[in-house]
């Protein structure tokens, strides 16, 4: 995909349900030194269910299917789309001091996922490369038509193909390229996996490029981590100095295998797994899976497991395991200073909601939390937000009236939460 050479911005004025545009010339964000006052939440807490103290406030709607963000210490929220909006694929929104956002530009003719502003630059992904833009003082775009691509030629088969964005402290970015299989199984016999799987020289993993350098392909990156079959949600934490993601892990075990699993182990397994990345890990896929109940590093039955024999082969250990299917999207380390101290250098995840757990309920579509204590996991994971479906009926991708995707933190330390299906953002305030 290519950048646009020119762009045409808009200003929209936003309020719940109805977005209003008028032409413009300008394409830089609004900015302000001010400090922002904290809004009080919506009345409902804009649908959601939280912590005692909490309190949520819709800050933009209808904005498409927005994939992650960021809040800029101006206010200014950039938001990714998957699909571009009236020809833009990165909105630029103002917030007020009432928690409600204007819309003031847009730029970028390309959808994607991935975000993120470092050291003088906004970093943005398509499908299949990677862009950044100038940003001055104010961290606005300096120019919108002409910015440096970083990476091109990433492996783009539909399945998986959003590129997730990390950025470390050493002037290297990192990328999710997701594998377009389910199992890497051989084409036309779903219960023979491919080993090796030809599919891991150019995704299923994590690669890492500069963040600086030009035009780089494959051959100028490195493939850090491998065995990670789609990850949407990653960070890098700053505690630990090392880079954690979440993995989307494989479907139709009893479809497949009924003579191992029964469709309510189905929908369990395996598990979402959090994992702490340093260069060289292997997670494992294709070739086995985590499962929780045994918490064990599991064969897949396409390469000759029966649901008990374990795994070797010098895979890493997930940090965290979560419920199969929940489809986690969004990861950030929580580092403001708004939130009770219990939250303090925890991970949040968007769990986007799952389609597979039948005959169980559904899961996901929701908002969990991990305290972390010295880089670890602490305690169990629990549920912060949730409530984005609009209900236990809502809770499948064809009825939920909105599935939680990218995750920020504002300068104030409120949570920033986007969601792809109705165009909204929400901002998650706590007041003592």
């Amino acid at each position: 995909m290519k950048a646009s050479l020119a762009t045409a911005v808009f200003f929209c004025a936003i309020t719940i349900g109805m977005i209003a545009c008028k032409n413009s010339t300008s394409t830089s964000p609004t900015s302000s030194t001010a400090p922002q006052e904290t809004p009080t939440g919506d009345s409902n807490n804009a649908g959601l269910t939280l912590p005692a103290g909490f309190s949520a406030l819709k800050v933009a709607d209808n904005l498409g299917n927005t994939r992650h963000l960021l809040v800029t210490p101006q206010n200014d929220i950039y938001v990714r789309v998957g699909d571009p909006k009236n020809g833009k694929g990165i909105l630029i929104l103002h917030e007020d001091n009432n928690g409600k956002a204007t819309m003031t530009g847009g730029f970028g003719n390309y959808g994607g996922t991935g975000i993120a502003l470092k050291n003088g630059y906004l970093y943005a992904s398509s499908n299949d490369e990677i862009y950044r833009y100038k940003v001055d003082a104010n961290n606005k775009v300096t120019d919108t038509a002409h910015p440096e691509k970083i990476v091109t030629g990433l492996v783009n088969k539909g399945m998986h193909n959003s590129k997730s964005i990390a950025l470390d402290n050493a002037g290297n970015i990192y990328v999710n390229i997701g594998a377009p299989s389910n199992v890497c199984a051989e084409q036309g016999n779903d219960k023979v996996g491919m080993k090796p799987c030809p599919i891991l020289d150019s995704a299923g993993g994590i690669w890492m490029f500069k963040a600086d350098k030009q035009n780089q392909t494959y051959g100028n990156g490195a493939r850090y981590a491998t065995g990670l079959r789609n990850v949407v949600g990653l960070d890098w934490n700053n505690v630990t100095n090392s880079l954690f993601v979440m993995q989307h892990g494989r479907d139709n075990l009893s479809t497949t295998f009924p003579q191992y699993y029964t469709t309510q182990q189905s929908a369990e397994l395996p598990a979402e797994c959090m994992y702490e990345l340093h260069q060289g890990a292997n997670a494992g896929w294709p070739y086995m899976y985590y499962d929780e109940f045994q918490h064990k590093k599991l064969i897949n039955p396409e390469y000759g497991g029966d649901s008990k024999k374990e795994a070797d082969g010098g895979y890493i250990d997930p940090v965290a395991a979560f419920p199969g299917h929940m489809a986690p999207d969004g990861l950030l380390f929580y580092t403001g200073n708004m939130f009770p101290e219990k939250y303090k250098n925890g991970a949040f995840i968007a769990f986007h909601g799952s389609w597979n757990r039948a005959p169980e309920p559904q899961k996901g579509y929701l908002i969990a939390f991990v305290p972390f204590n010295n880089g670890k996991p602490s305690g169990n994971w629990e549920i912060f937000a949730e409530g984005f479906a609009g209900g236990p009926e809502f809770m499948q991708p064809s009825k939920a009236k909105h599935r939680p995707c990218g995750l920020a933190q504002g300068p104030d330390g409120s949570l920033y939460i986007s969601d792809d299906t109705g165009g909204t953002i929400y901002r998650i305030i706590y007041k003592k």
